[in-house]
């Protein structure tokens, strides 16, 4: 699939797959910022995408940084937006984080996505899990 991509800050660096196979695309830091313990800071990538409805690009974690403790926060593009993409991080930690000019902070998978129509009902029909929720298979 071809998904276009504008640049919106020429010193953005576009996102991109770094092995065969792989599903996210890295996403760059533009800026050089230490994340304190608690603290949420936007990441902004300077670049725009356009790709087709029934699609979705979704921010994930990258693993490094997930093991010092940063974790992205919500990061869903509609297929409709147009502005410029953006990670929002949390550190989860209890140390700074400094986060260099070019550093890989997330990563983005393009998914494709059901478009559904809601239909509002009395009851619900039966399943096997009923109304379990966390714990619901037990501990084994």
């Amino acid at each position: 699939m071809k998904i276009k991509i504008k640049k919106l800050k020429e010193n953005a660096k576009l996102p991109k797959y770094h092995h065969p196979g792989d599903v996210g695309m890295d996403l760059y830091s533009m800026e050089e910022y230490t994340v304190k313990p608690g603290e949420r800071h936007y990441f902004y990538h300077g670049f725009a995408l356009e790709f087709p409805e029934g699609y979705a690009a979704i921010v994930k974690d990258k693993s490094s940084i997930s093991k010092a403790g940063l974790h992205s926060m919500g990061g869903v593009f509609d297929a409709g937006f147009r502005g410029e993409y953006n990670t929002l991080l949390v550190n989860l930690s209890d140390e700074s984080y400094t986060v260099e000019v070019g550093d890989k902070v997330a990563q983005l998978v393009i998914f494709p996505v059901a478009i559904s129509e809601l239909e509002e009902v009395d009851e619900l029909g039966n399943s096997s899990r009923g109304l379990g929720g966390f714990g619901s298979t037990g501990r084994k």
